[in-house]
């Protein structure tokens, strides 16, 4: 299928320092939430009208879009405030709302005729039917299950007019319910899921204990391997994107609200390398391959792209995999020398890897370590100290530096 527009990648911005990286390191377009009606109430979060204005303008001062999440399912009381939300959202200069209640839908084309509208993958959207009936209500973009193959991406891209966006996750976590709606959470601590607060106890390790053998707790294993029997995998695709062009895709969907900074810079850097490198008809680079394992994670899936029998559990443990600390992030480069805030404690000798936007990581040595003063030292280990090394080679500020973990 030949794609019409570039196909966007969309990066997560859990608050300032995340959104500079995801567009310092290549996203076309990032999506982030306030307090209020956020599926991850839990990220740091836009919460004031101020702070959503200081993001979009800065996202537009790098020419790139801002979509607005306010895609929990709201109980009647949430409902009166969201006029306030909406109107906020159009003086802020947000590109989109990203929703998933047909209410809010209804509210936001009344009180907001000419805001752009996404469907979340809250929604459920699995079929060209829906996808229709979302387009005759207004509706640009549809962010569909997580659940569907790349034949039935293809199928929905076939039947639906080509004015309307489809967009897809690529990479993060899994959840284990039907598109992310999920009751056990809210069941078992009182969190409810759906409005953003998921304790995720599909990550919790299970047990049964038999009634009149109190004390006594008994394995529930699905598998030898273990007992975590809800806990998915996470989601890669980096190494797939031309078949996702090639089902119709629009928008690919990189997840991570509540990741770090240094996650999402480096992903986003990993999938725009791919990206660029699909559009011109070649393979993902070797680095940028490598480059998804060098952050936390969870082991790689393909999730539903290739049938059910992709999307795995990860039995064992719910642990992530760390190859990689953060040390520092580079200031400036003056005269030989590379001006760092250190975030972790590192060694003078120490090999270290640089990545900056847009380039495969550089290893450099820690040689020359000295504090902000001037002065000799051998480790630099205090939080957020300013300090620098001796480097020949420039690196831009923000340029992420890291240690691999012995």
């Amino acid at each position: 299928m030949t794609q019409k527009n570039k196909p966007e990648l969309l990066a997560p911005a859990g608050d300032l320092e995340r959104l500079r990286g995801a567009l310092d390191y290549g996203a076309d377009a990032v999506y982030l939430g306030r307090e209020s009606f956020s599926m991850r109430a839990a990220a740091s979060n836009f919460h004031s009208a101020e702070q959503l204005h200081e993001a979009v303008a800065l996202a537009h001062q790098y020419g790139k879009k801002v979509y607005l999440t306010c895609n929990t399912l709201p109980r009647n009381e949430e409902i009166p405030t969201f006029p306030q939300f909406l109107r906020e959202a159009q003086e802020a200069g947000a590109d989109a709302l990203i929703l998933a209640d047909l209410g809010l839908l209804a509210t936001a084309r009344k009180l907001a005729p000419d805001m752009e509208i996404h469907m979340s993958t809250q929604t459920g959207i699995v079929n060209y039917a829906t996808c229709q009936a979302l387009y005759d209500m207004g509706v640009k973009r549809a962010v569909l299950a997580r659940e569907l193959s790349l034949e039935e991406i293809a199928g929905i891209r076939a039947k639906i007019p080509a004015e309307m966006e489809l967009e897809v996750f690529v990479h993060g976590a899994m959840c284990m319910s039907f598109s992310g709606r999920c009751l056990l959470s809210a069941y078992l601590t009182g969190r409810d899921a759906n409005r953003g607060a998921c304790a995720q106890p599909c990550r919790w390790n299970y047990h049964v204990v038999e009634s009149k053998r109190e004390g006594q707790y008994f394995p529930v294993e699905e598998t030898d391997e273990g007992t975590y029997i809800f806990n998915a995998k996470d989601l890669c695709m980096i190494d797939h994107l031309q078949e996702l062009l090639d089902a119709g895709v629009d928008s690919l969907k990189i997840e991570g609200r509540n990741k770090s900074a240094y996650y999402v810079a480096i992903i986003t850097n990993a999938y725009r390398a791919a990206l660029d490198a699909a559009m011109a008809g070649q393979p993902a680079p070797e680095w940028a391959l490598r480059e998804v394992v060098q952050v936390s994670h969870r082991e790689y899936c393909t999730g539903f792209f290739y049938g059910r029998e992709n999307a795995a559990q990860r039995y064992a443990d719910s642990s992530y995999v760390r190859n990689c600390d953060v040390v520092a992030v580079v200031n400036r480069w003056e005269q030989g020398r590379l001006y760092l805030t250190q975030r972790n404690r590192f060694f003078a000798g120490d090999s270290l890897e640089i990545v900056a936007a847009g380039q495969p990581p550089v290893t450099v040595a820690a040689q020359g370590l000295e504090n902000e003063d001037g002065e000799s030292i051998e480790t630099a280990n205090h939080a957020m100290m300013q300090c620098s090394i001796a480097c020949e080679t420039a690196f831009p500020a923000g340029s992420v530096v890291r240690k691999p973990v012995e």
